[in-house]
């Protein structure tokens, strides 16, 4: 990015996100198209610094290793920064329950009342939030993120795991 814009834009952020493809299985058209807004919102707007580096703007390649979220971190011109390996294990009754809650919220939308519709869509929020702290506190001595990011990684992780 060049321009009056580059200067606005912070550099403790990310500019690139992609998938490792060996971790995910390529799904249908729709799940395509949500991972694809998924990467697009956290890229337009975040906050990302890796501890202990300098410089930025970043990119991230998100993937599965040996059954640990990959987080491979890289300059924006490509320079290797750091691969932090985290246990999906606290990782894993959330997004259950998280893909649960969200079936339970698309087949609402057809049958119930708005009251209902608002009420599992409250408890889908809040499941995203506990992720999202989940992965802050995960992170927290190796990239620092705000919340608003961590809600945006958090729905790539998900996204690791969505199979159309």
């Amino acid at each position: 990015m060049s321009g009056p814009d580059a200067a606005a834009k912070p550099k403790t952020r990310l500019v690139g996100v992609e998938f490792d493809e060996k971790s995910i299985a390529r799904a249908g058209a729709d799940v395509e198209h949500e991972r694809a807004t998924a990467i697009w919102d956290l890229i337009e707007e975040n906050s990302f610094a890796p501890v202990g580096h300098d410089g930025g703007p970043w990119r991230l390649r998100l993937g599965i290793v040996e059954n640990r979220l990959a987080f491979e971190i890289s300059e924006d011109g490509g320079a290797p920064v750091a691969v932090h390996l985290l246990s999906l294990t606290p990782f894993r009754k959330i997004v259950k329950d998280y893909f649960l809650i969200c079936e339970s919220y698309f087949a609402a939308i057809r049958t119930s009342t708005p009251s209902q519709i608002e009420a599992i869509d409250m408890g889908r929020r809040g499941l995203h939030n506990d992720g999202s702290r989940v992965l802050m506190e995960r992170l927290a001595d190796k990239v620092l993120i705000d919340f608003d990011t961590a809600r945006r990684l958090f729905t790539l992780i998900c996204a690791l795991h969505w199979k159309g």
